[in-house]
């Protein structure tokens, strides 16, 4: 477990390497449980919110006429990339089977046009938006730029008391309490991605719940890599 123990290290993570290794066994556990199946669609296109000044979301029922496509950050569709993105669905419900929150999706940081961002590849939840911009100023309001920049987890266990300490937030939804936002990293600390979980309870991320998402930001490590690696499709 060297590799999870520098993630701690690099993560800035306020865990025990063994109630890591304890969500890491849960996770591998809940792995090998039936996944709801999803039709290849389902797995390449989702329905975004619209964007309002500054790029945040504006109301949660107001969605794009026409979904967004991840097809071609995996260089198009394939049947590799089909089953790159059916093993982050069962990552992702997996994972929701032990921590059963309102909301969680995985992004892996991609670049195109020299600008990289983070693109959602697989999430459960409300719609959300799809690409997170990785630049100090969307940062300075959006968790997941900032995690996606700095290699370093946000735990909030209360929201509302996080904004008014000062603390940036990006609202989707307004029913949101808490939040867990983990980087994925490769073993010398480079940031491959992030995943994001939230609930409408304030508190409900427990240290338990923090070890899965902590064990589920390892095992994407490994495909985010392969994903990073493919060469983007023209847009």
């Amino acid at each position: 477990m060297q590799y999870a123990a520098s993630y701690l290290q690099h993560a800035g993570l306020a865990l025990s390497l063994p109630v890591v290794q304890q969500g890491v066994a849960a996770l591998q556990q809940a792995l090998t449980q039936a996944v709801e199946p999803r039709g290849a669609d389902e797995l390449y296109r989702y329905r975004v919110p619209k964007l309002g000044e500054g790029g945040s979301c504006s109301l949660v029922d107001e969605l794009e006429a026409e979904p967004y496509d991840i097809s071609p950050w995996l260089g198009g569709r394939s049947s590799a990339a089909e089953e790159q993105l059916r093993a982050l669905d069962a990552l992702v419900q997996a994972t929701l089977r032990l921590v059963p929150a309102d909301w969680l999706g995985v992004y892996c940081r991609f670049e195109r046009d020299g600008l990289p961002r983070l693109v959602k590849l697989a999430y459960r939840g409300l719609s959300s938006r799809a690409e997170f911009p990785l630049t100090d100023d969307f940062a300075l309001f959006s968790n997941n730029s900032r995690v996606g920049l700095s290699g370093k987890g946000a735990v909030i266990a209360d929201v509302r008391a996080w904004q008014q300490a000062g603390g940036a937030y990006y609202e989707c939804d307004p029913k949101v309490q808490s939040e867990v936002c983990l980087p994925v990293l490769d073993a010398d600390g480079t940031v491959l991605g992030i995943l994001d979980a939230e609930d409408g309870s304030a508190g409900f991320f427990d240290e338990q719940r923090q070890a899965v998402l902590a064990a589920l930001a390892l095992a994407l490590a490994q495909p985010f890599a392969a994903l990073a690696a493919t060469p983007v499709e023209n847009f």
